[in-house]
């Protein structure tokens, strides 16, 4: 790990109470770490900005009694099988099923296997948490 280096940040006094706040509702210790999150929040989507290698996990929550929808989702994960590290299937209850799909690749690649798992007809809803694979963030 790289020596850690001390700065000076002049910030509004309004700004800085807000901050502070949001320090406290987030259950940080200091200003630092949370600088630090920000910081590293900000070059996760830089990342995926310029189509570097990502990482995320695709939810997809759906009602596994609609016909053929499962077949159509997993024949949508084959499809990308290159992306797809690993899928974990939950019963939700006696008719909604959540899938977790962890995927890694080109960002652009990785968005567009979620959105066509989340658009796939029947899906009730879905979401793609955007992540990095931590090589450029330590």
């Amino acid at each position: 790990m790289a020596e850690t280096k001390r700065f000076g940040v002049s910030i509004d006094e309004n700004l800085l109470e807000r901050f502070d706040a949001m320090i406290e509702e987030r259950s940080y210790n200091n200003r630092s770490e949370a600088i630090r999150d920000m910081i590293r929040d900000r070059l996760v989507e830089r990342e995926w900005e310029e189509d570097e290698e990502v990482m995320g996990v695709v939810t997809v929550l759906y009602d596994h009694h609609k016909k053929h929808l499962s077949d159509e989702l997993t024949h949508r994960q084959h499809d990308y099988h290159d992306l797809i590290l690993s899928t974990t299937h939950l019963h939700v209850d006696e008719k909604n099923c959540l899938e977790l799909v962890a995927v890694q690749g080109k960002g652009k690649e990785v968005k567009e296997v979620a959105d066509k798992l989340i658009s796939t007809k029947g899906v009730i809803h879905g979401k793609l948490l955007a992540t990095s694979t931590g090589n450029e963030l330590s």
